[in-house]
């Protein structure tokens, strides 16, 4: 991420946890909107979720459309996110459209009228607060085919998405609190 963006983003930081915002969507928009600039995605395509007070699945924060769509349960072999809370680091996966993984939240409508392309390829990075993840930011990239979809993700790339979930622990830490 261009430093400017990330000195945004820890502005964003610091404007965040002190209000207490618990998650607002209207709040996460400008992170999301700084995240999905920087790697050339829509905000749809970016995705930040927390850990449940039970600590036995993760919930969406954003995107706001599948906030109703439940939960995902960490004892899930099939899921990206758990994958990435179990094994506590980031991962890049340029294929993920020839993964094996629960694809229920891609079916759900980016809006209204619009059904949105499958995931094609993705990067995942745990949030991590003393050393016990928090959650996770995810950054996908959809497309009819990977073609479609653009450029793949590149290790450079996951550094960085690497440095915006630490950033963002704080806000997540908040956002526990409900």
């Amino acid at each position: 991420m261009p430093s400017e963006h990330i000195a945004e983003l820890k502005k964003w930081v610091t404007e965040f946890v002190p209000n207490d915002n618990e998650g607002e969507a209207v709040l996460w928009g400008r992170a999301v909107e700084l995240i999905g600039k920087n790697f050339g995605v829509q905000t749809h395509e970016v995705a930040v979720l927390r850990l449940t007070p039970d600590e036995r699945s993760l919930r969406f924060l954003t995107p706001k459309n599948l906030w109703p769509v439940g939960q995902i349960p960490l004892s899930s072999s099939n899921t990206l996110v758990a994958r990435t809370v179990h094994e506590k680091r980031p991962v890049v996966i340029n294929n993920f459209c020839a993964v094996p993984h629960a694809s229920v939240f891609e079916g759900v409508p980016i809006a209204e009228d619009n059904r949105g392309d499958p995931i094609q390829k993705i990067m995942s990075s745990p949030v991590i607060v003393a050393m016990k993840v928090i959650g996770v930011v995810q950054v996908s990239r959809k497309g009819k085919t990977p073609d479609e979809a653009g450029p793949d993700f590149t290790y450079p790339e996951l550094h960085t998405l690497k440095t915006i979930s630490d950033a963002l622990a704080p806000c997540l830490l908040v956002c526990a609190k409900e």
